[in-house]
């Protein structure tokens, strides 16, 4: 065996791709945990489409969609070019990540790591996120009956990408984005992360990987219970344990983003009858009436 197909199937054993013969769309940047995840898919048997998406914010980043299309090629998958348009300004990052969704299938598969995993913890720890937020990212395609972005990647560690491509004569793209500290992502991989391991005296990431699986865990069985209760009634509403009459009412709110901690607490004032309705959202208002609940336009 080849010390190249020995990487390849060294690495493979521990993702989470589809059965052999699967179609699987994967994003490719041209970065190197890209073109592991499209490598590695290949490796697994899938029918592979991998799809670069452009968001011409820097003058050569048509260049890169060659280095995936070359690399689809080499591998013997589908490739696709897409472009999306994201203006300069405030919140450039996440609005780049919501444009690059819009044009990639619900259950794409993207690259991101045990080392992503850990960072995304202490991100949503920082902005104050609850359960949900502190079980990072789904490892798969699907969460319930919803599909979401698959993450096959993520029990291998970046260092293991990164080492995969060279050691298949990749020449991955780096994106200077990924090194610019006004991005707080970065500030977490580059600044703290390191901070973190200096004071704990050990590699954290594992460990952060394996409390969110634990909470992850915790977030499933809570949904399953919640999904027992009737958010609409306000008396059953008002009955229940707290922690499960707001994932309930989360539930009931359910959309693109979901409801703040602060609108769900005004929605069980209202189940409580400490208000006859609230504003959940811009333009969007729950209401009591014969005891029931109603989500209505504001």
């Amino acid at each position: 065996m080849s010390a190249k197909a020995g990487s390849l199937k060294t690495l493979l054993p521990r993702c989470a791709f589809p059965l052999a013969g699967e179609t699987l769309v994967c994003a490719v940047s041209g970065g190197a945990d890209s073109l592991a995840l499209l490598a590695l898919a290949v490796e697994a048997g899938c029918e592979v489409t991998a799809v670069h998406v452009d968001h011409a914010l820097r003058p050569a980043s048509g260049d890169e969609a060659d280095v995936v299309a070359r690399a689809a090629a080499r591998f013997g998958a589908r490739f696709e070019a897409r472009r999306v348009c994201v203006e300069p300004g405030p919140n450039l990052e996440a609005r780049a990540r919501a444009a690059r969704y819009a044009v990639l299938p619900s259950d794409v598969a993207t690259g991101h790591t045990l080392d992503d995993q850990a960072e995304t913890v202490l991100l949503n720890l920082l902005r104050g996120a609850g359960l949900d937020g502190l079980a990072g990212m789904a490892r798969t395609a699907t969460r319930g009956k919803d599909k979401r972005p698959q993450r096959p990647l993520l029990k291998l560690r970046r260092t293991e990408t990164h080492a995969l491509c060279a050691s298949l004569g990749l020449d991955p793209v780096h994106d200077p984005a990924n090194d610019d500290p006004a991005y707080r992502r970065n500030r977490v991989r580059h600044e703290l992360m390191a901070l973190l391991d200096d004071i704990a005296g050990r590699d954290l990431a594992p460990v952060l990987d394996r409390q969110a699986g634990l909470l992850a865990d915790e977030a499933d069985l809570l949904d399953a219970l919640a999904a027992e209760i009737d958010a609409t009634d306000a008396r059953v509403l008002a009955a229940a344990p707290v922690a499960l009459a707001r994932r309930a009412v989360r539930r009931l709110l359910a959309d693109e983003h979901p409801p703040d901690a602060a609108a769900v607490e005004r929605v069980l004032a209202v189940a409580r009858g400490d208000a006859v309705g609230c504003e959940v959202a811009p333009g969007l208002r729950v209401r009591r009436s014969g005891g029931r609940l109603f989500v209505s336009p504001a």
